[in-house]
């Protein structure tokens, strides 16, 4: 059994830190043993492998930074064992930040922080293996083959030894999970961005940026992002464990990837696929987006039996591999979500993980084709199946309704590999009844990529540079959405974000590194002069994106009344040749005139049958136009009287 040692915090008070007089580096070196507040007054740096020990609590406050040295693999790591708990407080304007000294050094200076930097902002940098992870262990059920003693069966005695960490002495407890509670509590999590992680230990022995072995529904996961890690961006190993709002991008692995048999459940989730660093695929470059592994070996019990909503995957056309690859019997339900640029297929059948695994069917298991025509509860006896009233057992929660492998209410969109939907054809995927589509334009509102690069051997990446992954075209309303079960998010769209609101932005490295265009505030105001008149914003102006618009809504004007003409004006600094498409309700015309320093829209007539009336504003893909302004007038004039009124203004800013 492993004896705790007493924590040990050294301190360097003060270095480099002006206007921060109460500021302290803290290097965290041995094991965490009593209950310990982590405070974002200072920065604490993991200088070894530093597990949170059972009974212990380790809490972070919102706004702590955890930056860690640089070394040739991969410094410090925290790992929670199973009987400790983590919570992680970081909040939308405060998040927890774990990454390197390297990615702290581009932050832009800002005195009275602790780190001398402002942690809202920082420059890109293909990197990744700079420091270790946060690992976190549980003791909920699962389906592991390799360890002596464990059997097919659920059972309390099984366990395993976490991937990426290493047993110091016969008998190290620490480094194990699983066990005999799927309602486990290891704490909670929201707003924590982890960034250029994955200590390699060995070959196929790496750790992603987050694992969770074991982990069980008790726990709260919400709001987590993984910015360039060696391996994979967030692993799952059997439990129950729910997550919901993640993002994961430029992972060198598969982005999202589940094992042993895990029955949790997840929502809204943003995957960008691309590369960390130069190396083979799964070890620095992206493979697969999702990939799910039923259990180890496959007619092991509990099988991977999940489902997820509202996932936006965004793939890499060249090199990058499946949207979606099965494994070992896998069950998984897709619902509402978007799969775009895929460097292969959508879904794909890999049927074994090549750990020993027999894949789909072996031993009296379902086939392949018959879990997708099989209903999620009419699954037919197995030998393995958990024994009646199994203590701590949850069985499998996470779907109630549809079949064990299902795929609705998606869209798939410029997934141009001549197989890329072999698989999905073969167990009817694009059925009638399940809503799903293979698109003709884009589901997101604009994408940019970065120039074609050999990135290792015959490896071709594109990486993604700018993306604004709200909702669009066939995204922006679905058939069905998620259940209203005190989890899942009732969300009538498809992938993980609305048409209107990106709740990626102000605590993610993918917002700080420029990733995302500047969303302006948008601001109305009425005039002195204003007519009854009722206007608002939908949306918020940004680059490349066509749901921008203005919603007028007053039934007092008829469009017998008033003729209403619309002006815009678009200011940019100087002369550019800049296209709009003209837009209005039920006809109207448009003209473009070129001004020195702005380029007027005129509107007008525009026939208005006092319905809510929406004008819709396609703004170009432009990202140089940094400080891009629009300023919006509606006037009605009286054919009458020739009298104007001036009715509405609107003024948003795009960029800095």
């Amino acid at each position: 059994m492993y004896s705790p040692s007493k924590i040990l915090l050294t301190v360097l008070v003060g270095a480099g830190l002006a206007g921060s007089a109460n500021a302290a580096e803290i290097l965290v070196s041995t094991d965490i043993a009593t209950s310990t507040t982590w405070t974002k007054n200072n920065t604490y740096n993991l200088t070894t492998q530093v597990y949170v020990l059972p009974g212990a609590t380790l809490t972070i406050e919102a706004g702590t930074v955890v930056a860690s040295n640089v070394s040739p693999n991969g410094s410090g790591s925290l790992a929670v064992t199973a009987g400790a708990q983590i919570f992680v407080l970081g909040t939308e304007a405060e998040p927890v930040i774990m990454t390197s000294k390297a990615d702290v050094a581009t932050w832009a200076p800002l005195a009275s922080h602790p780190t001398g930097g402002n942690p809202k902002t920082g420059t890109y940098r293909q990197a990744a293996n700079e420091w270790g992870n946060l690992t976190i262990m549980g003791n909920g059920y699962i389906a592991e083959d390799a360890t002596p003693g464990n059997v097919p069966s659920p059972n309390a005695n099984n366990k395993a030894t976490m991937e990426g960490l290493t047993a110091q002495f016969p008998g190290d407890t620490r480094v194990i999970y699983g066990g005999g509670n799927d309602d486990d509590d290891s704490g909670s999590i929201s707003h924590i961005s982890l960034r250029y992680a994955g200590r390699v230990v060995g070959l196929t022995n790496e750790l992603n940026g987050l694992s969770l072995g074991g982990i069980g529904r008790g726990t709260e996961i919400n709001n987590v992002e993984i910015m360039n890690n060696v391996d994979d961006g967030i692993e799952i190993w059997g439990g129950t464990v729910n997550l919901k709002n993640f993002v994961i991008w430029n992972v060198g692995d598969d982005s999202f990837d589940v094992d042993q048999g895990w029955r949790g459940k997840a929502q809204f989730g943003l995957i960008v696929q691309g590369y960390s660093v130069a190396a083979a695929q799964g070890s620095g470059v992206g493979d697969n987006g999702i990939e799910f592994d039923g259990a180890e070996n496959s007619n092991y019990q509990p099988v991977t039996t999940t489902a997820l909503y509202n996932m936006t995957v965004i793939g890499q056309p060249f090199s990058g591999d499946h949207g979606l690859a099965y494994r070992d019997g896998a069950r998984l339900q897709v619902r509402n979500s978007v799969f775009m640029d895929l460097g292969e297929r959508a879904v794909r059948l890999d049927n074994v993980d090549g750990d020993g695994g027999l894949g789909y069917g072996h031993n009296g298991t379902l086939t392949w084709a018959q879990t997708w025509t099989t209903p999620f509860n009419a699954v037919p006896v197995h030998p393995n199946d958990a024994a009646p009233g199994l203590v701590g057992w949850a069985g499998y929660p996470a779907q109630v309704d549809g079949f064990l492998n299902d795929i609705r209410d998606t869209v798939f969109f410029n997934n141009t590999n001549a197989s890329a939907y072999t698989d999905a054809n073969a167990v009817n995927v694009f059925a009638a009844a399940n809503n799903n589509l293979i698109a003709n334009v884009s589901p997101i509102r604009s994408i940019q990529r970065a120039a074609q690069v050999n990135v290792f051997g015959s490896l071709v990446m594109a990486q993604v540079t700018q993306i604004d992954p709200r909702a669009a075209n066939d995204a922006l309303v679905s058939v069905g959405q998620a259940p209203n079960d005190g989890f899942f998010t009732p969300a009538a769209y498809r992938g993980a974000f609305n048409g209107t609101t990106n709740w990626a932005t102000g605590w993610t490295a993918a917002d700080a590194y420029g990733f995302f265009p500047d969303y302006a505030s948008t601001t109305v105001r009425q005039s002195a002069l204003n007519v009854p008149n009722s206007i608002a914003a939908i949306g918020v102006p940004s680059f490349g994106n066509a749901g921008f618009a203005i919603q007028v809504n007053d039934p007092a004007q008829a469009c017998v009344t008033p003729l209403q003409f619309a002006l815009l004006t678009v200011d940019f600094g100087g002369p550019f040749s800049l296209p709009l498409a003209g837009f209005g309700c039920n006809g109207g015309s448009g003209e473009v005139l070129n001004l020195p320093t702005s380029l007027q829209l005129i509107l007008g007539p525009v026939l208005w049958t006092g319905a809510p009336a929406t004008f819709g504003l396609p703004i170009p893909n432009l990202a140089t136009l940094n400080g891009l302004t629009l300023n919006t007038q509606g006037v009605f004039i009286d054919p009458t009287t020739f009298g104007a009124t001036l009715a509405w203004a609107l003024d948003a800013t795009i960029g800095a």
